[in-house]
């Protein structure tokens, strides 16, 4: 989702460009409404998954690109960027296929301590500094009318939207913690809970647990781009550091990002005009690691416990 803000600089620049993009299958959905591309070419990873990627191979090596923009660092998308046959390859120097990139950068993270957080899309705008600017754009997707339709009913009056989950468990702020935030919220706001199908049981617990009318568990009933849509509307929306947080920021929606045993020095903060960070500050064992860990290497979460629900309420004006 990040690398949409690759897209969005190049059609800024050359606005006749024929852009495609490369994607993993389960995440087309999120570019299946981007005017700046296109075509789509989907990778499925999980049937047959060397025979698709070689296919896909010959595929781009067919379209002798101008320019191949490689933002991954694995050895997969480094096999077909060196297979492209592409006249500018470029991508990082991590990736185990740099040394045949006609172009290639360091792929840096930023320490707590930096005075400026290298943000994910500020290095993924290297490889193209030379044909646009130094400057990045933002990440932005584009949910269908239909999308925006499916949603509406859930929109006649003010609501913010809750993410409570991520796939790594230090990265959750806890249950219990949602459910003292919700206790904190107006409650003239409706509160939608938003996740996939595995998320329902978590939510359907914070929402008995909360024991509040307004409260309302969407988890498994819409898409992510669903999702989107109704994020953008919002409110507020709070997440966790996890995908839901970039649906706000590729919608420029008003967000709240609470990062437990991660840091947004890696570069995977928000992005929203409206925004913020909480979290522990000055905590010896934060951050512990780049994705998390199933539960915490030192047993005492407090880089979740400690965060304070009145932070949380940085946006709500007295008056309310």
């Amino acid at each position: 989702m990040l690398s949409t803000a690759i897209v969005e600089k190049i059609h800024q620049y050359f606005p006749d460009a024929h852009i495609d993009f490369f994607v993993r299958k389960g995440n087309e959905s999120l570019l299946a409404n981007n005017p700046h591309l296109r075509n789509l070419l989907v990778w499925d990873k999980k049937n047959r998954k060397l025979r698709n990627l070689l296919k896909l191979a010959r595929q781009v090596r067919k379209e002798h690109y101008d320019v191949l923009i490689n933002v991954h660092r694995g050895m997969t998308t480094g096999f077909v960027s060196f297979y492209s046959g592409a006249k500018s390859i470029r991508g990082f120097k991590k990736n185990p296929f740099s040394r045949f990139y006609n172009e290639s950068f360091p792929h840096v993270f930023s320490k707590p301590k930096d005075a400026h957080y290298i943000h994910e899309v500020e290095r993924n705008q290297q490889l193209i500094a030379d044909i646009t600017d130094g400057n990045s754009a933002k990440p932005a997707i584009y949910p269908s009318e239909k999308d925006f339709e499916t949603v509406k009913e859930y929109t006649s009056m003010p609501y913010i939207c809750m993410a409570p989950s991520s796939v790594w468990a230090t990265k959750r702020f806890p249950e219990e913690r949602w459910v003292e935030l919700i206790h904190a919220l107006p409650q003239n706001y409706s509160i939608f809970l938003l996740g996939a199908k595995e998320d329902i049981a978590m939510a359907d617990r914070i929402l008995l647990a909360s024991s509040q009318s307004n409260v309302y568990n969407l988890s498994g009933q819409l898409s992510m781009m669903q999702s989107a849509a109704l994020m953008k509307g919002a409110v507020m929306n709070y997440t966790n550091d996890s995908g839901p947080m970039h649906f706000a920021s590729a919608t420029n929606a008003p967000q709240t990002a609470i990062f437990c045993s991660t840091h947004p020095c890696f570069g995977f903060g928000p992005l929203s005009d409206q925004r913020m960070v909480v979290q522990v500050e000055d905590l010896y064992c934060k951050p512990c690691g780049i994705h998390g860990y199933p539960k915490c290497p030192e047993g005492h979460f407090r880089c979740a416990s400690e965060i304070k629900i009145s932070a949380l309420l940085w946006w709500i004006s007295p008056q309310i």
